[in-house]
């Protein structure tokens, strides 16, 4: 089974998800059958190299002050309930993903993608840590054991970026309007985030879905007899 996890490392929602996820597939006792593919989906391609605070953001949206109590500190007090400390969705800086989602396929490529994603995050909002240019992607790449020559090759020749390019428009064409955005199995998708019990439901769900439980046949005709390991019998036809 598998399941596609559409994000960017700036979304809080999303690094709260990516580890809601792994909380479950811990739990389930087929969790280790369970695929995460993950894929992007910028959300701030405009932003400047420099970065903005999130403040700043917030702002240039025309979103309501509120935002910050009513939306992102929830989102941190949620992150802290469930062990992910700190977690930085109000004081940080954020910026074009771009250059961190080429790091990201580049990683996939070596066999080490939802590692390097789940690092990501934790380096984002756990240490608020910009990621917006090549070098500031490449320092964090070798921070993580990745090859540094090949990290930069992949990121100066660009030759990454039509996959994710590729990536958000197929989420957009199944109907994903912002992140995070899961497909479960190719059979349904949840828009958004959800709490770690309905995330067990709907894998479950999609699980049993693809591994339904073999049904006993329909039973027809009238048996004369029948032999088990314990004997030979007729039917009792006394009824």
């Amino acid at each position: 089974m598998k399941i596609e996890f559409w994000s960017d490392i700036v979304c809080p929602y999303c690094g709260l998800m990516d580890h809601r996820l792994h909380q479950a597939l811990d739990r389930l006792p087929y969790g280790d059958q369970v695929r995460v593919i993950h894929r992007s989906f910028q959300l701030h391609p405009d932003l400047p190299r420099t970065g903005v605070s999130q403040r700043e953001l917030i702002t240039m949206a025309g979103a309501p002050a509120t935002t910050v109590d009513r939306v992102l500190r929830p989102i941190e007090r949620a992150a802290e309930a469930e062990g992910l400390t700190p977690y930085h969705a109000v004081d940080r800086t954020l910026g074009p993903t771009d250059f961190a989602h080429e790091l990201l396929a580049y990683a996939t490529d070596q066999g080490r993608g939802s590692e390097i994603w789940t690092a990501m995050f934790r380096a984002h909002f756990g240490q608020a840590r910009k990621l917006w240019t090549v070098e500031e992607v490449l320092g964090f790449a070798a921070e993580v054991g990745l090859d540094r020559d090949g990290a930069a090759e992949a990121l100066r020749s660009r030759r990454y970026r039509a996959r994710v390019a590729a990536d958000q428009r197929e989420a957009e064409r199944l109907g994903a309007r912002g992140a995070p955005f899961l497909v479960f199995d190719g059979r349904f998708a949840v828009p958004g985030a959800i709490g770690l019990d309905d995330l067990l439901a709907v894998i479950d769900k999609a699980w049993a879905e693809s591994h339904p439980t073999p049904q006993p046949l329909p039973v027809v005709g009238a048996a004369e007899g029948m032999c088990a390991p314990d004997g030979c019998a007729v039917p009792d036809r006394a009824s």
